[in-house]
């Protein structure tokens, strides 16, 4: 595609990344807002010799803005340009933010400009490490369809995959990456602490073969055959890779461990621990039982080990015959969503609207 004059507004992990990812596609970078420490530091490693400057002179240099701050700081700052006129008719402006499709730039839209939403489902370290990883990584791309060609390319110039979403999915989309990648850190995170507590010197070395063995072995399941078939009938992906006492019906097991993590909780604070395993073992027998991994009573037996000392688990049905969601023991089909439309909210950037530093901004949680 032609070459176009890029302006960075976050020099954050994300936006100094896809900003020296575009500039070794040939796009010249000709400015960047960096507020904070961090942030310079990050510019001059990832986009040498490119000025720093404050967002509106970034705007006004720019054929292609790209923003890439803080969901919760986008709309303002698409806003509060647009109210000073910063944008320009036929400049293209591209944010980065999961959790919004192209509507939020439509202040800016009605002064002219292209409006297209790039999404990389990828973690950041906002480092140079990043630019490999983005070969093959997906992007969901939301645009008015006259322009979706622009945000394909793009994408595909920084080697990723363009994948055209719609607008109105982009809230329960990053709320499934959101779901499935922070929460998995916190998985770790307890599971490793747990260890710890056990007299285990380096959990994470311990945690590795194994969590990486089912990681990969549910993400081929769920390629293979998630989602749905061809007749439309919800399949079962994932979860027929499941393994443990859940998946053997092992009440007495889960009943346990629900003990020495709740006394885990007792000793160290910890509560927490206790209260995921409950969480997600009720989850796990309610898909298993779905898909058929497990015997009616199995699952009985299962819930009510897991409804111990669980005021809310006590007032909801246990009988796995109870269908809640259309599936037994209260669990959805396996690729259903939430009962509501919220979604997880994660920084992307350290640049905020009024460019300070908000406490956990500097961090992103799948681009």
């Amino acid at each position: 595609m032609t070459r176009l004059g890029i302006g960075v507004v976050g020099a954050g992990r994300v936006g100094a990344v896809l900003g020296s990812a575009l500039r070794a596609a040939g796009h010249p970078v000709v400015g960047v807002s960096a507020v904070s420490e961090a942030s310079r530091e990050r510019a001059d490693a990832l986009l040498p010799g490119v000025p720093v400057l404050d967002v509106p002179e970034v705007v006004r240099r720019a054929e292609l803005v790209l923003l890439a701050v803080p969901d919760d700081a986008l709309a303002e700052l698409v806003a509060g340009l647009a109210a000073t006129g910063a944008w320009q008719g036929g400049q293209i402006v591209v944010h980065t933010a999961g959790r919004y499709g192209a509507g939020v730039l439509d202040p800016a839209r009605a002064q002219g400009v292209i409006p297209i939403a790039l999404h990389p489902a990828m973690t950041f370290t906002g480092t140079s490490l990043d630019l490999s990883r983005l070969v093959g990584c997906t992007f969901a791309v939301t645009a008015p369809t006259p322009v979706l060609p622009i945000g394909q390319a793009l994408v595909v110039e920084m080697g990723g995959e363009p994948v055209v979403l719609d607008e109105a999915a982009r809230p329960l989309y990053h709320a499934a990456l959101a779901h499935g990648a922070n929460h998995l850190v916190v998985l770790v995170a307890q599971a490793g602490q747990a260890l710890a507590a056990a007299g285990v010197a380096d959990p994470g070395a311990v945690l590795r073969p194994l969590l990486t063995a089912a990681l990969d072995g549910s993400l081929r399941a769920e390629s293979a055959g998630g989602g749905r078939d061809a007749e439309g009938e919800v399949t079962n992906g994932a979860v027929t890779t499941l393994t443990g006492p859940v998946r053997r019906g092992d009440a007495g097991t889960v009943r346990d461990h629900l003990d020495v993590l709740t006394d885990l909780g007792v000793r160290t604070g910890a509560t927490d621990v206790a209260a995921s395993y409950r969480a997600l073992s009720r989850a796990a027998t309610g898909r298993a039982l779905a898909a058929g991994l497990l015997r009616a009573e199995q699952g009985r037996a299962l819930l009510d080990a897991l409804a111990t000392g669980d005021p809310a688990a006590e007032a909801a049905p246990r009988d796995p015959g109870t269908t809640r969601g259309g599936t037994p023991g209260g669990a959805g089909p396996a690729h259903t969503g939430g009962p509501d439309g919220s979604t997880v909210h994660g920084a992307h950037d350290d640049e905020g609207a009024g460019g300070t530093d908000e406490p956990g901004a500097d961090q992103e949680d799948q681009g």
